[in-house]
């Protein structure tokens, strides 16, 4: 599936458009195009192709006056404003917000320019990617990033003449990354977010439209969102758990029909899953007059956890909502599934009872447990921690793994064969089309002929709508789980060869 982005119907280089095709063939080299531009934004020109003169970005200039204040929200917590919602728009070296300017120190000292002229930096990941055309042999030296887009905010190359020959490429994601700007400044700015008051549960008789993020919130009954930026808030954390529930529930709109992505293969592995996620109901309840045996927790095992360990529990508790009846455990496990949450929650020492230090969080809910494990998942499965394993009640997924990344790849090495070996489902990830590409490459040239595709890998209904910048690279521009896809390890049929015997001699007599 094709990325598409939005694009502005005005852009910065209109004017320069104009001035170039008029002017005489010696001012269309790629210097004389940024000299002009230069020129004619800083002083009237006497030429007949004189323009009215206005500042060199096609966005106006909002000097806003405001001044902070604190308020009490409707939860009664008192919070002081920063930021008011028509005021979002800063370049991150001039932001007020100390973290964004980091930031942009951070870019500067990390990030290369993707002018052409330049030598590259990194391998290409595709011929989409920026790097891709540059050279190692007629290039210049790599520079860093130290010039901001007027427009958007954010340091993208070295200097104004490399942003002005190169434009028309920083066109292609400018929209996407002022958007990506506003947001970071909208998160920070101090406003109460009544995106993040998520719903409650409800009936199971009321059934839920997984059909999109809109018929999702209409169905489950959550406040109205009608701000595109509340939008792209709210989906940012429900992504994961909501990822994870659209395939795995009975309405998913994964199926097997004709482009519903889902294989045969799949059909097979995720009906045994929704068998025990949609038990039947048996009489039982939560009294001492009608108790009834409960069926096994369902066991999902999150690797390579980084962010979605540290989302609220109260996010979680989405996914949990939507089946009925069945108790939930959670393990993120990880080297990072601790980041950002070492003072919030310390992890206990390791000790006979507790070998792997794991923290566990229980009682959320009444129906979700979640323990973190600062392991290997391959140490944890040699060492037969979480044996047996049974397709009916575990499943595994992975975040934007990076299976393919050169600079992850190594990590996954050990884990892949022995994921395969459990013959459970694992759903996975990827940030954008060409992440997304370079890991079912690898998947297959790696273990093509030992595993199984149960979803064709394609978009994901339940990605972020909100756009994240790379630091390392600011044009590569990407969002939360914007492609999905399934596999396991392949299941062999096998037949009894008394039986096959038994059919031959009744055959021959």
């Amino acid at each position: 599936m094709a990325l598409r982005l939005k694009m502005r119907p005005s852009y910065t280089c209109n004017r320069l458009r104009f001035i170039v095709k008029a002017a005489s063939p010696q001012l269309r080299s790629p210097s004389s195009i940024a000299l002009a531009r230069r020129a004619h934004s800083t002083k009237p020109s006497t030429s007949n192709l004189s323009l009215p003169r206005r500042g060199l970005s096609s966005t106006a200039n909002r000097n806003v006056a405001f001044e902070p204040f604190e308020y009490v929200d409707p939860e009664g917590t008192k919070r002081r404003m920063v930021l008011s919602e028509d005021n979002l728009f800063h370049s991150f070296t001039e932001s007020p917000i100390p973290e964004l300017r980091q930031r942009a120190a951070f870019m500067r000292q990390h990030a290369y320019c993707p002018h052409p002229s330049h030598k590259p930096t990194r391998v290409a990941h595709g011929p989409a990617d920026l790097e891709s055309r540059k050279s190692s042999e007629t290039g210049t030296p790599p520079a860093h990033v130290d010039f901001e887009c007027p427009d958007c905010g954010i340091p993208v190359y070295c200097c104004e003449e490399h942003w002005a020959d190169d434009y028309e490429a920083h066109l292609q994601v400018c929209d996407n990354m002022r958007e990506s700007n506003e947001d970071d400044h909208d998160l920070r700015s101090g406003r109460f977010f009544k995106e993040f008051q998520f719903a409650e549960p409800q009936m199971e008789e009321i059934l839920v439209n997984m059909s999109s993020w809109d018929t999702y919130l209409y169905t489950r009954d959550f406040d109205a969102l009608n701000e595109d930026r509340e939008m792209r808030q709210a989906t940012k954390l429900l992504t994961y758990p909501m990822t994870i529930a659209s395939v795995v529930h009975e309405l998913s709109p994964y199926n097997i029909r004709r482009g519903g992505k889902m294989t045969p293969e799949g059909l097979k592995s995720f009906s045994a899953l929704r068998h025990s996620l949609h038990p039947p109901r048996s009489g039982g309840g939560d009294t001492w007059k009608n108790p009834r045996l409960a069926p096994p927790a369902v066991r999902l095992f999150v690797l390579g956890a980084r962010a979605e360990s540290s989302l609220p529990r109260e996010t979680w508790m989405q996914m949990v909502f939507l089946f009925h009846r069945v108790q939930f455990s959670m393990y993120f496990i990880g080297p990072e599934a601790m980041a950002n949450r070492q003072s919030e929650l310390p992890m206990p020492e390791k000790t006979p009872l507790n070998p792997f230090g794991a923290l566990v969080e229980d009682r959320l809910g009444n129906s979700l447990k979640v323990t973190t494990m600062l392991e290997y998942y391959h140490t944890l499965h040699k060492a037969g921690h979480f044996q047996p394993y049974d397709p009916y009640f575990d499943c595994f997924v992975v975040f934007h793994p990076g299976f393919g990344n050169p600079a992850s790849m190594h990590e996954w090495e050990e884990t892949l064969p022995l994921l395969l070996e459990t013959k459970c489902p694992i759903i996975a990830t990827s940030y954008s089309p060409s992440d997304m590409t370079q890991d079912v490459e690898h998947l297959k040239k790696r273990f093509g002929n030992e595993m199984d595709f149960l979803l064709e890998p394609g978009g994901n209904l339940f990605r972020s709508l909100r756009w994240d910048l790379n630091d390392l690279d600011p044009h590569d521009i990407n969002c939360s789980n914007w492609g999905l896809y399934a596999f396991r390890g392949k299941r062999y049929e096998t037949t009894r060869k008394e039986a096959e015997e038994e059919v031959h001699s009744e055959r021959t007599a």
